[in-house]
């Protein structure tokens, strides 16, 4: 039987002559960190100090004991490396085993037999990129750095929300496999459902010894506890089995279904040689699977070319975030660390995670977490935001990694989408790269020739598209709303968030609003530092073209941009990045099933940084999070200004559970002190999956233009609130509300109950829970009460839960 012997310890780094202790998997910089030679690029502005480390050459080597790969009890031993980054050459006492340069790829060298120091010497990925970018000459890129010329995850030479550290090291695991006679190279499971009967194919790829080329092989596969099995022979390197699981359970996004798994075993043997004979065990694969199916219904219709996600039969609505590497060490991220984070992308009502193209191929740990929770993955490939060459070496390098990764993840159920690339057919037709390249190539050939074909061999069970924003062809835009997907960039870069409701795109796969990080964050981050909105660590760690204007500006729009008052800026920066992804999201998912789903940029950070992440660098829920947990809920309540009737506001009610909603909804126009004016109640029914709309009544709309009335629509635990003027015009009492702290828990806990009860109209309530120990955290995010009603606010964690601390870490709208 195959035999693996990991390679994780007795691994040293060359520094200036000196060997350090060196983790694997692991990077140099982390490698540093540790030894304590480099100061934390995390922390103030230390990342330009680090800057050489990128920019040089660095060796990881270990001894390889002749006992470990000598062929006594197997005929052959390879050395197997699950990623290296990125550029590299790899010896055995001094024999040159081969060179990588792909951090995309997973390698494997024949060492049989052979023993002595093992070296990996990593080439700068600076100059790995300028060699490559001489042979293929120059392309235009969205930033200056050479990330479109190297294999290597481009978001480690920076982008606007990360920081320029450009790693170098064995980030996956190392092993040797020893094994005899053949091994199982490749499997590629094709999960299909017709009509309730669950279909397993496999594919399979063998790899034989010289010993083994002959020798009769047999390969066994079962589903579940004896669910199915299937048996055949080997036929020289190939073999095929099919399975059939009667009524098999279906795998769902989570809000439609269960998340049913089943274990998919699959044993390779060589026949026994007598009658009496046992088979000799050879090679062994597991993965989960799951059973569904999953379409892109991209018809025409009225509305233009339609991108909808169709799974095991249901239209879907997506509920998505945008997915970064969740630390820019990647090798740092443990399974527990994915799941804590896709544990917590799930709580906040989201069913799809994309993974950008600027990122990695996660590890098999997030897609695992990913099948549990029903979050359907959306995977781009590796490419972002810049024009790639398709000539040599490249090509190779490209095609190699395609195919490796989609073998890799395509046993997973949740993987329901393969996208081309991230924004490069949009900048090939709209940023004036086709007139500086003049017929040079440019990555077209891969997103609409070569990775379709791929995905169309190696897994046609899944939907292709060619690229994120593209509207199918280039008889439109590529960032055409009317068509295919869309990246709403301009409001954030240019104008109102009250303009994300000017249009009905198909599906938004991109859109999002800044803020700064939590507030133990940043004093974590920036230590000493008295924060200011341009300190000069808040302005490093803001790495976004003109992003504090952008916020200021956003905040100028609808409030007193506070002179002075970090605190006060700090809370209406969150306010307004909370307001503005959820002023998209509710106008969109009221337009179901015109639109069919939000991909917000983005959940998570690599860092702590100023950007448009929901969770912070350091984990940190920001307000935007609790606002997505609304806006993402099955049922949805929300006031669409000027959508109805003679400009009067529009009612939505958006349910995207399985059962009809019975919606008791009381109407409310109320003056700016409390007092009502007018009140409506009405019962709707609202089927499933399904979008009721009305125009509020004429006697409900707040009068155009008034700064002293507003609407509000309350059904049960759901509100929404309607001013027709800006915050900053409106006529605000003076907030006025008592707040009492309760211990359930007894005191000393860190867990209390925070009870508020409003005396007027309080907007916009937030508890900043970090400002009462770095780890507490508030189960609310922003809620507006109207005078005499009360909120109970559950935190955990604090350290400090008197009166005076907890009124301090209160904070809400006040009048201009």
């Amino acid at each position: 039987m195959k035999e693996v012997l990991p390679l994780a310890e007795g691994w040293s780094l060359s520094h200036s002559d000196n060997l350090l202790p060196a983790q694997v998997p692991g990077c140099v910089h982390t490698d540093l960190l540790a030894a304590g030679l480099i100061p934390d690029p995390f922390l103030g502005v230390n990342e330009p100090a680090v800057a050489w480390v990128g920019q040089r050459a660095w060796t990881y080597a270990r001894d390889l004991p002749a006992s470990d790969t000598a062929g006594e009890a197997h005929e052959r031993t390879d050395l197997v490396f699950d990623g290296l980054d990125t550029a590299a050459t790899i010896t055995l006492d001094g024999r040159e085993l081969g060179r990588t340069r792909n951090m995309h790829r997973r390698y494997r060298f024949d060492v049989t037999g052979q023993h002595g120091r093992l070296e990996v010497d990593f080439t700068s990925a600076y100059d790995e990129a300028t060699s490559v970018r001489a042979l293929t000459g120059e392309r235009p890129n969205v930033y200056p750095e050479p990330f479109q010329y190297i294999r290597k995850m481009a978001s480690s030479f920076g982008w606007d929300w990360g920081p320029t550290l450009v790693t170098a090291g064995i980030w996956r695991p190392a092993r040797l496999e020893r094994w005899s006679t053949a091994r199982l190279a490749d499997v590629r499971p094709l999960v299909t459902v017709h009509d309730g009967t669950g279909r397993v194919e496999i594919r399979i790829e063998i790899e034989r010894t010289a010993q083994g080329t002959a020798r009769p092989l047999t390969v066994r596969a079962t589903v579940g506890d004896g669910l199915a099995e299937a048996r055949g022979m080997v036929e020289g390197t190939h073999a095929v089995l099919t399975m059939e699981v009667p009524d098999a359970a279906l795998w769902w996004p989570r809000g439609y279904g269960d998340q049913p798994l089943y274990d998919l075993e699959l044993e390779l043997t060589e026949e026994a040689a007598g009658p009496d004979a046992e088979e000799r065990p050879l090679d062994s694969w597991h993965r989960r699977i799951g059973f569904r199916t999953v379409e892109l219904d991209r018809s025409a219709d009225e509305h233009g070319t339609g991108f909808t996600l169709v799974v095991n039969g249901e239209r879907i609505f997506a509920r998505g975030v945008n997915w970064i590497p969740d630390d820019v060490f990647p090798s740092r991220i443990t399974p527990d660390r994915y799941r804590t984070r896709l544990r917590q992308t799930a709580d906040a009502g989201v069913d799809l995670v994309r993974i950008w193209g600027g990122g990695i191929y996660e590890d098999d740990a997030f897609y695992d977490a990913c099948d549990e929770l029903g979050l359907m993955v959306w995977q781009d490939f590796l490419f972002a935001c810049a024009a790639y060459p398709e000539e040599q070496p490249l090509r190779g390098e490209v095609e190699a990694e395609a195919r490796d990764n989609v073998v890799r993840l395509m046993p997973h159920p949740s993987l329901v989408l393969w996208n081309g690339n991230n924004e490069n057919l949009w900048g090939f037709r709209d940023w004036d790269w086709e007139p500086e390249l003049r017929g040079d190539s440019w990555g077209g050939g891969y997103y609409l020739d070569l990775f379709p074909r791929i995905v169309a061999e190696l897994d046609p069970t899944r939907p292709y598209t060619a690229g994120s924003p593209w509207s199918g062809s280039w008889d439109h835009h590529p960032n055409d709303p009317a068509h295919g997907t869309h990246h709403s960039w301009e409001v954030w870069n240019r104008r109102d968030y009250a303009e994300y409701r000017d249009s009905v795109p198909r599906f938004v796969s991109e859109f999002g609003w800044q803020a700064p990080p939590a507030m133990a964050t940043l004093r974590r981050a920036l230590p000493g530092e008295r924060l200011a909105p341009d300190s000069p660590g808040m302005l490093h760690h803001q790495k976004a073209e003109d992003g504090n204007g952008k916020l200021n500006r956003g905040v100028e729009r609808h409030f007193v941009l506070p002179e002075g008052d970090f605190d006060r800026w700090h809370y209406l920066t969150q306010v307004v990045q909370a307001r503005a992804i959820a002023t998209g999201i509710e106008h969109w998912r009221s337009h179901w099933p015109v639109c069919a789903g939000t991909i917000v940029w983005q959940i998570n950070d690599c860092w702590p940084v100023s950007s448009w992440a929901a969770i912070d660098g350091d984990g940190r829920l920001k307000p935007l999070y609790h606002e997505l947990r609304r806006v993402y809920a099955d049922r949805l309540l929300t006031l669409q200004p000027g959508e109805g009737d003679d400009g009067l506001p529009v009612l939505a009610a958006v349910n995207q559970s399985a059962e009809p909603w019975q919606a008791h909804i009381r109407l409310r126009r109320l003056r700016a002190d409390g007092t009502e004016m007018a009140e409506h109640v009405i019962d709707v029914t609202v089927a499933a999956r399904a979008v009721h709309r009305r125009t509020v009544p004429q006697d409900l709309a707040p009068a155009q233009g008034s700064a002293k009335e507003f609407l509000v629509a309350d059904s049960a635990d759901l509100r929404s609130v309607h001013l027709p003027v800006t915050d900053r015009e409106f006529a605000y009492p003076v907030p006025h509300y008592d707040v009492a702290v309760e211990s359930p828990t007894g005191a000393g806990t860190g867990n209390v109950e925070v009870v508020v009860t409003a005396h007027t109209l309080v907007r916009d309530l937030l508890l900043q829970a970090d400002r009462l120990g770095p780890d507490a955290v508030c189960d609310t995010g922003l809620r507006t009460l109207l005078p005499g009603e009360q909120l109970r606010l559950r935190v955990t964690g604090a350290t400090d839960t008197g009166a005076n601390a907890v009124r301090a870490a209160l904070f809400c709208v006040e009048p201009a």
